[in-house]
């Protein structure tokens, strides 16, 4: 009932955003957190419509706050045609946020995988669950750049097979498997990265996993439960790369984040502001390869950081790392499995 009734709410003004300035020009950016009181529940249960009407009416208030851009976050950011709409009924402009999301999520992959394997591996085979998906699709691609042996894994057969044709045409030489379960192909993989959202059923059967592997949960509301992965200690699960913003950034409000550590969906629109790019940037389900690379070279111009790796809300620590590994490595000598090989 309290779901019902709040999903009814107009936007609220949450609090203003201070302290956030370039490291390449000095300049300080402000913004302002506005919210729905709609759920990711509500927004899938209710026609795309409902949620555009909500982030319209968002982005005039926003505007007439004296915002030149506006961020779509969390579960907002993938309703229907992810900010199409919204942007061509907007005044300002509007981005998912998923370009810096996409970016964000592979460093803190390869950060995650160096560190569980000590050291930079040999060869690395990915995961992508929900590969099909705006997120999913192109980590996907950028993979299968990086490490050329990538399994694509969503529901529907006919979108799988075109983009491994499009993988295999712009990544030649790579291995591109598709496959519309997950499960034969995680004991396989070195990495894992999730990005269905899904609100029902498990989307990892943890127990087929590597030892060792590292899971990292893109998806909001998480794909991946704390008490599933404490069944496997020798595996990493991380969230998707979370983002220190330059400057002292105070955002008025508890955004249950550490200090000045921001989502990459808001951290992306702070960057264009930072950059004065108040225009579209990353809209509709098919990101730009071109958009995620740019937005990584202004992210090291403007001073923007990788935040320390956290697993269930808790720091990535020194010492989780070495048990885990130990843990792993126990597990490889009882189940019979080689080493992992690291490149010196």
């Amino acid at each position: 009932l309290v779901e019902l009734v709040a999903a009814e709410f107009p936007p609220l003004y949450l609090s203003r955003i201070r302290g956030i300035r370039s490291k390449a020009t000095g300049e300080e950016v402000e913004g302002i957190l506005l919210t729905l009181g709609t759920t990711p529940r509500e927004m899938m249960r209710r026609p795309p419509s409902f949620t555009y009407r909500r982030l319209i009416k968002a982005a005039r208030m926003a505007e007439r706050m004296g915002a030149q851009i506006m961020g779509l976050g969390a579960f907002t950011s993938v309703v229907g045609d992810a900010g199409i709409t919204v942007a061509q009924k907007s005044n300002i402009g509007i981005t998912s946020g998923n370009s810096l999301t996409v970016a964000a999520t592979l460093e803190a992959a390869k950060r995650a995988v160096f560190l569980m394997k000590g050291g930079k591996p040999e060869r690395v085979r990915a995961v992508v669950i929900g590969a099909t998906g705006s997120i999913g699709a192109v980590c996907a691609r950028l993979l299968a750049q990086a490490v050329h042996d990538v399994v694509l894994v969503a529901p529907r057969a006919e979108r799988l097979i075109a983009l491994k044709k499009q993988i295999e045409s712009e990544t030649p030489g790579a291995r591109v498997v598709a496959a519309t379960y997950a499960d034969a192909h995680l004991g396989d993989a070195d990495l894992i990265i999730t990005t269905t959202s899904a609100l029902t059923g498990k989307v990892i059967n943890i127990d087929k996993l590597k030892p060792g592997a590292v899971v990292c949960d893109v998806a909001r509301p998480p794909d991946v439960k704390e008490e599933d992965a404490r069944r496997r200690p020798d595996v990493l699960v991380i969230e998707s790369g979370e983002i220190v913003l330059p400057g002292e950034p105070d955002f008025g409000f508890d955004i249950d984040m550490p200090p000045g550590t921001a989502y990459a969906c808001l951290a992306e629109t702070a960057l264009l502001a930072m950059e004065g790019k108040f225009e579209d940037y990353t809209l509709g389900r098919n990101i730009e390869i071109e958009r995620v690379k740019e937005v990584y070279r202004l992210w090291k111009k403007h001073g923007l950081e990788l935040a320390r790796l956290r697993s269930f809300g808790m720091y990535v620590t020194d010492e989780m790392i070495a048990e885990k590994r130990r843990l792993a490595e126990e597990r490889r000598r009882q189940l019979g499995l080689p080493a992992d090989k690291v490149l010196e």
